[in-house]
């Protein structure tokens, strides 16, 4: 198994739970773990409001409310895709590694 895959992973998974702020100031002094399910609940809760937001301000502007803007809306649904297109791609490098692992040699 490639093992710069397996680091390459590791080291996305952090990138994208230091940048959704999964790490409260508390929780990491105490445990000094963090719980994998916890954080790809987080995460995935994350883009789920993201979503939901982006689609709260497109129906709004298509119905005319003066407080949302264009740019505001274009905004939010690129957030929303970016999102969304990060989740896959951690899907796609854990169904990767859970093949690789698979196909080992024992």
């Amino acid at each position: 198994m490639n093992t710069s895959a397996v680091d390459s992973l590791l080291a996305q998974m952090r990138t994208a739970a230091a940048a959704a702020g999964l790490r409260e100031p508390g929780q990491a002094a105490q445990t000094g773990k963090v719980d994998f399910s916890s954080v790809m609940k987080s995460s995935l809760e994350g883009v789920a409001q993201v979503q939901a937001k982006s689609e709260a301000m497109q129906k709004a502007f298509v119905l005319g409310d003066d407080r949302v803007s264009l740019s505001d809306t274009m905004i939010a649904m690129q957030k929303a895709s970016i999102g969304f297109q990060t989740t896959v791609q951690v899907r796609n490098k854990f169904v990767q590694a859970y093949n690789d692992i698979m196909n080992m040699q024992v």
